[in-house]
């Protein structure tokens, strides 16, 4: 079974920050930055990528309510809201969800680094993903 639903199912404990009939958010075991948390639908789905529009809107809406609270309450200079679509990208749990990353300075523990692939021709980019 899915380690997301076992603890939506209460078999294994964790710290719920938010929950209502839908949407479930808890603080990541991990803690990669004090605060980390991670808001996720309650039915199963692998991936933000096929989650319905209702799931999308749920935790989207959940996800941006609470990083304002956590950033208010744990004076966070920043915050980094994203969700990883299959291993690749480094999803390592196949149930959809939410990292909100709640950032302080340079020297904390997540590096996200946009390097440039090479130079691209931006009209045969998106003439193949018309």
């Amino acid at each position: 079974m899915c380690v997301f639903c076992s603890i939506i199912n209460r078999e294994i404990p964790s710290e719920i920050l938010y929950e209502d009939e839908d949407v479930i958010a808890i603080l990541d075991i991990s803690q990669v930055t004090y605060g980390h948390t991670l808001v996720m639908p309650k039915k199963h789905v692998a991936d933000f990528l096929h989650a319905d529009d209702a799931a999308v809107t749920k935790c989207m809406l959940t996800a941006r309510d609470l990083a304002a609270r956590i950033v208010r309450k744990t004076g966070a200079a920043g915050v980094n809201i994203l969700t990883n679509c299959g291993e690749a990208a480094g999803q390592s749990v196949s149930h959809m969800h939410i990292h909100i990353i709640p950032r302080y300075d340079e020297t904390d523990a997540i590096d996200l680094h946009f390097g440039q692939s090479g130079i691209r021709d931006l009209k045969e980019v998106h003439a193949a993903l018309e």
